[in-house]
């Protein structure tokens, strides 16, 4: 981002006040990211941060794919991983909801796993090179996130996070990026 140097600060606070208003709202508009999060704190008040989560994870109980199409194949799986996470994301970005964004990741790939796991562990590796590493370091960087926040937030999510350690340890691709990269093999208090 650049600097504004400060001849350029004096210049804009002497704008007349509707002149500011002008610039700040074209400015905005051009920032999605910003936008939502001044939706979150300034229209609803900052207070409705669990009931997004709530209706986020409601969404991917309901949209995550069930078991047993057999046309579904780990690429599939890793779009759908990806789409829920980009709106994890969103919702961590608007609400600065961390605590969150380790439940609802916990709770997603650990639905997409008892969902699809055995589909990922019977079709060739080839189609899950793709979706091995992403599993694999995306949990990681979650595990790094979990460390850090209160262990009262542990209860919300650590059953969740053991099952998919478990799925990553039990399955030979998973369980290699996961040496790789020295992951525990469970979430302990």
């Amino acid at each position: 981002m650049r600097k504004i140097d400060d001849q350029l600060k004096d210049a804009i606070s002497r704008l007349p006040v509707k002149e500011k208003d002008k610039l700040l709202f074209r400015l905005v508009a051009k920032d999605d990211k910003l936008v939502r999060r001044l939706i979150f704190e300034l229209l609803e008040g900052g207070q409705t941060r669990d009931a997004r989560a709530d209706e986020l994870r409601e969404l991917i109980t309901k949209l995550m794919p069930e078991s047993g199409d057999r046309t579904f194949a780990p690429g599939h799986l890793l779009l759908h991983l990806r789409h829920w996470n980009a709106r994890i994301a969103e919702h961590v970005n608007a609400t600065k909801d961390k605590s969150g964004e380790v439940i609802l990741t916990c709770y997603l790939f650990a639905l997409a796993l008892r969902n699809h796991g055995d589909m990922i562990q019977r079709a060739p590796e080839r189609r899950n090179e793709s979706l091995a590493p992403y599993i694999v370091r995306r949990m990681n960087a979650i595990m790094k996130k979990a460390e850090k926040l209160h262990e009262d937030y542990h209860i919300e999510f650590m059953r969740d996070l053991n099952e998919v350690l478990e799925f990553i340890w039990k399955y030979r691709l998973t369980a290699a990026w996961a040496r790789e990269l020295a992951m525990k093999r469970r979430f302990e208090v």
